[in-house]
């Protein structure tokens, strides 16, 4: 019997040794959230809000809190928007002096 324990212990830890190898392969690899907002994606949610008005979506009494939330978002990006064209012109200059 205690062959038959050390038999089924062994089998039983070569699929663990599987097993944990793959979730750390995955670890390592990291995913994107898909709840996860970019600033792509509040740019779009400002030209939504922006056609949706245009449109009339909205009543009179919802404009003034569509309003702040718009200026609110318009902030937001116009502070972010710095922060994201350095990082942008350092990827786009060496492609433009490969060009030259």
């Amino acid at each position: 019997m205690a062959t038959k324990k050390k038999t089924l212990k062994k089998s039983a830890k070569t699929p663990k040794a599987t097993a944990t190898a793959q979730p750390q392969a995955q670890a390592q690899a990291p995913q994107q959230d898909p709840n996860a907002l970019s600033i792509g994606d509040l740019k779009n949610l400002s030209t939504i809000l922006d056609v949706a008005s245009t449109r009339g979506a909205f009543k009179a009494n919802e404009m003034a809190g569509v309003g702040f939330l718009y200026n609110k978002l318009q902030a937001f990006l116009a502070k972010v928007a710095p922060e994201q064209k350095p990082e942008e012109a350092k990827a786009e200059a060496p492609a433009t002096a490969e060009g030259k």
